[in-house]
């Protein structure tokens, strides 16, 4: 058996070995699945839609390459490989791959660290760390990763973008004012650097550059279909040239090499480039995955597309290694372009390629106009997309829905302003992961009742419960980070309510269990059993189910105590409470079993349920009762300790009503020759009954087992008055 069981296994090892390369076979064969299943139908609506997402992503390309302080070219090759190799390697119809603002920021951030801005060292470290996300993006791809990236929340992206529009409007300035200052991502030292040259501002300079500000904002504000980026840069160009203002000190481009992407000799085997940028490159990838993928599903909502998020981080990391190799630098997702591309009609990834190929169309055609693009004006447009970076709608939306997702975004949003960007980002994240760890180790453990229907259940908020049941509801896993969180406040409900014996833990809400899970139950059982109580499950899910069996936790609990009955509280009211308890002690009516039981107003002082094994009380079935009955020699007392509203409705016609609060208060005369048998519905207020006997010295007692309902089960004569 051993034998057969090792070769099983083996054969569903190599199973799994098979499967998995066939999978990772299909994320690099993306492309060939994607052209076969190609409809001559779309080629019409991509190529409009890639000349639209062309026509704003030619300024873009060169406005981010500007923030990342790397020449227009690179941007430009980045644009183009990125938006070609993306959509090819790509999930998603609609994304579109290229430079984005806050990627751009990032990677500045990063290089400063390791060359000076402008120099050659500094460009091919830009390919060097494109490479680098390129990578960490494709193993997390490759690894089926993909689902990391819920666990940057939406607050930290929001947080993180508002702090880099703040901190490329700062670095902008120096270009709008035509202030030389050292490239710098940080906020305190952009200032100082402003304040201490703005009496060398250049007035032309300025003046282009607020022009191109407002030119711009009109378009966006009233005529929004329209290129407004580019027009900006067109009509900054075209007063340039016209005016010569580049004769009167205006910074210019300058010409932009007519070329197809050229292959970039990168420094790949220097350690000490890899040890720098290592934790700028885990940062842009964090940021660029996260933007990548919410710009993806956003579409993918809107079009019913089903998004691989594996295959996405697949083509986002082939893109970037594929920009970084051909003279580009990292790139990511953009939400603007890809929104871009969904309403213009595109419906297939080839209207992404389309605008790439555009781009080089462009880049071959217009370069030469390039000369006459005056750097201000490029600072105008970027300062127009920080100000829309800081999104106030969002903002207030988290400031008053949620506290918690309030402070990561403002701690995010200040540690990218105040640190350096990279921790920033990382710690953003970490904030957010800390936050669901507190969140899932801190899961709601509410005591409920029923509500007035009695059909659902709701918090016990100033409301009685029952002496006898608790009633608990856990809402989140049982694992274990928040079993101390559960059991600490299960221990408070029972100081809360020292008469509960019993508990129901409802678990219809816990989708998780864990061995730490499982010794938490076990102790809670373990204590209300040390009490003369105990603990019943309800509701328990599946895989908790199955954690429980293959634990043997079922076997300590009892499959019992395992209720999933659409009306569990019926069962433990009719089966395990105490029905004297109900009627004597207890002057609530919390479940709906309650309201017909009469409540007597002078409570007698019952023994409890647990003193009842400590009395050896004799059982004798119905059919020897009635034999009992039938024989004129046997001397014996019925009694029925039931109220007399119950007794009426039905009894044995030979008892005597004596409910058990009067047996409890007033002993009835019995001699000792005498044999009582005490009747109750289902013989635990009659083993009550036994038990008051027995310690006023009567020992001759009997108890009908399975009281009324035996008797009726039976087929043996019932009275009714």
């Amino acid at each position: 058996m051993t034998g057969t069981q090792d070769g099983a296994s083996k054969v569903r090892f190599w199973a799994g070995v098979k499967l998995r390369h066939q999978e990772d076979s299909t994320f690099l064969l993306h492309p060939v699945a994607m052209l076969k299943a190609y409809k001559l139908a779309d080629l019409r609506p991509d190529m409009v839609a890639g000349l639209t997402i062309a026509v704003v992503l030619l300024p873009q390309a060169i406005a981010y390459a500007m923030i990342a302080e790397l020449p227009p070219e690179v941007g430009l090759y980045a644009a183009i490989v990125g938006a070609i190799v993306g959509a090819l390697w790509g999930s998603s119809l609609h994304l579109h791959t290229g430079p984005t603002n806050a990627s751009s920021l990032l990677v500045l951030a990063s290089l400063v660290t390791v060359a000076q801005p402008g120099t050659p060292e500094f460009i091919a470290a830009a390919g060097y760390l494109a490479v680098l996300v390129g990578l960490i993006k494709l193993v997390m791809g490759m690894a089926r990763l993909g689902v990391l990236v819920n666990f940057v929340a939406d607050s930290v992206v929001v947080g993180f973008t508002a702090g880099a529009g703040i901190l490329i409007s700062l670095n902008q300035l120096k270009h709008l004012l035509r202030v030389d200052l050292p490239a710098s991502p940080e906020i305190l030292e952009t200032i100082g650097s402003l304040v201490a040259n703005l009496d060398r501002w250049h007035q032309p300079s300025l003046y282009l550059g607020l022009g191109t500000i407002v030119l711009v904002a009109l378009l966006k504000q009233f005529m929004s279909k329209l290129p407004a980026a580019l027009i900006g840069m067109v009509a900054a160009s075209v007063v340039t040239g016209v005016l010569k203002l580049d004769e009167q000190g205006v910074q210019v481009l300058g010409a932009i090499p007519r070329t197809l992407p050229p292959l970039k000799g990168l420094p790949l085997l220097s350690p000490d480039l890899l040890w720098k940028l290592t934790a700028g490159a885990l940062a842009v990838s964090a940021i660029g995955l996260v933007e990548a993928i919410s710009s993806a599903r956003s579409i993918a909502a809107r079009s019913g597309q089903h998004l691989n998020s594996n295959q996405e981080f697949v083509g986002q990391g082939l893109a970037s290694i594929a920009a970084g190799f051909f003279s580009g630098y990292t790139v990511s997702g953009s939400f603007t372009r890809s929104a871009i591309n969904y309403e213009s009609g595109g419906r297939t990834p080839l209207a992404n390629v389309f605008s790439g190929l555009f781009v080089l169309v462009a880049m071959m055609v217009f370069a030469p106009l390039a000369v006459y693009l005056p750097r201000t004006a490029l600072a105008g447009v970027l300062l127009v997309i920080a100000y829309g970076m800081v999104d106030r709608q969002e903002m207030k939306k988290i400031l008053h829905t949620s506290r918690g997702d309030s402070w990561v975004m403002i701690s995010t949003m200040l540690a990218t302003v105040l640190l350096p960007l990279e921790f920033a980002v990382l710690a953003g994240m970490l904030v957010s992961f800390a936050r669901y760890l507190i969140k899932s180790s801190t899961p709601t453990v509410v005591s409920v009742i029923p509500d007035s229907s009695f059909r659902h259940f709701e918090p016990a908020v100033n409301c009685a419960v029952c002496p006898q049941l608790g009633v608990v509801r856990v809402e989140g896993s049982l694992y274990f980070g928040a079993v101390h969180h559960v059991e600490e406040q299960i221990r408070q409900n029972q100081e809360a309510n020292p008469r509960q014996k019993f508990l129901l833990l409802r678990l219809h809400m816990v989708d998780h269990c864990d061995v730490s899970g499982i010794h938490m139950l076990g102790g809670v059982v373990a204590g209300y059993r040390r009490r003369g109580g105990d603990v019943f499950l309800d509701g328990v899910r599946p895989k908790v189910m199955e954690m429980i069996h293959l634990y043997g936790f079922d076997e300590m609990l009892g499959l019992d105590n395992i209720l999933n009955e659409a009306d569990t509280i019926s069962h433990l009211f009719h089966k395990v409470l105490h029905p004297g308890f109900c009627v004597y002690d207890c002057r609530e009516r919390v479940f709906a079993e309650c309201q017909a039981i009469p409540k007597d107003d002078h409570a007698a002082h019952l023994p409890e349920d647990t003193d009842i094994p400590d009395h050896d009380i004799d059982l004798v079935t119905p059919t020897a009762l009635k034999l009992l009955l039938d024989d004129p020699y046997d001397e014996i007392v019925l009694l029925d300790v039931r109220e007399a509203s119950e007794f009426k409705k039905w009894h044995i016609p030979e008892s005597i009503n004596m409910p058990l609060r009067q047996l409890a208060d007033d002993v009835p005369m019995v001699t000792t020759e005498q044999s009582v048998v005490f009747v109750s519905r289902i013989g635990r207020r009659s083993a009550l009954a036994a038990v008051i006997m027995q310690d006023s010295g009567l020992f001759r007692v009997f108890n009908l087992k399975g009281g009324m309902l035996a008797w009726e089960a039976s087929g043996f004569p019932l009275a009714v008055e």
